[in-house]
């Protein structure tokens, strides 16, 4: 074996552990029927301080709207790269959203939150729809939302 395909080789093997430190998670959304445009989410992870660390998903492409957002606005810096591939169509009235997430291992049970901050155009924002302790022993169980989202459920 000569040098260069050793050393892909190498890397290919410490490379590993970073692919298996991640698993995809379902995350499911339903909304509740309330007049007016499509709901703007955002779907975020906060450690156990209520801090900010990572974007997961945001529904909505028209990023003017983001703002509205606000908690979520505030920690990801509105920065494109926090939600650069990571974003879709907004969701409608009596609607569900499924969608599926890498999540680091290291973020169950340790003490972090997925949050979901939801807006509806000329309507009242929403900080914080949803909070949902990141547990083993939460998957699968619904969390009602206190806006536009009626449950919210993450399955790892």
């Amino acid at each position: 074996m000569n040098k260069a395909a050793a050393s892909l080789l190498l890397a290919g093997v410490l490379a590993m552990p970073a692919m298996v430190d991640a698993r995809p998670v379902t995350l499911t959304t339903q909304m509740k029927s309330y007049g007016g445009d499509g709901a703007y989410l955002a779907f975020y992870v906060t450690d156990a301080k209520g801090q900010y660390k990572k974007t997961l998903w945001v529904s909505g492409k028209k990023a003017k709207y983001y703002k509205s957002l606000r908690d979520w606005a505030r920690g990801s810096g509105l920065k494109a790269a926090e939600f650069d591939g990571v974003s879709g169509a907004s969701v409608g009235s009596g609607s569900t959203l499924k969608v599926t997430v890498e999540l680091a291992d290291t973020l169950i049970d340790a003490g972090y939150e997925i949050r979901v901050d939801s807006a509806v155009e000329d309507q009242r924002d929403n900080p914080a729809d949803v909070r949902a302790p990141l547990t083993t022993q939460g998957a699968g169980k619904p969390v009602a939302g206190r806006g536009y989202i009626k449950s919210f459920t993450y399955d790892l």
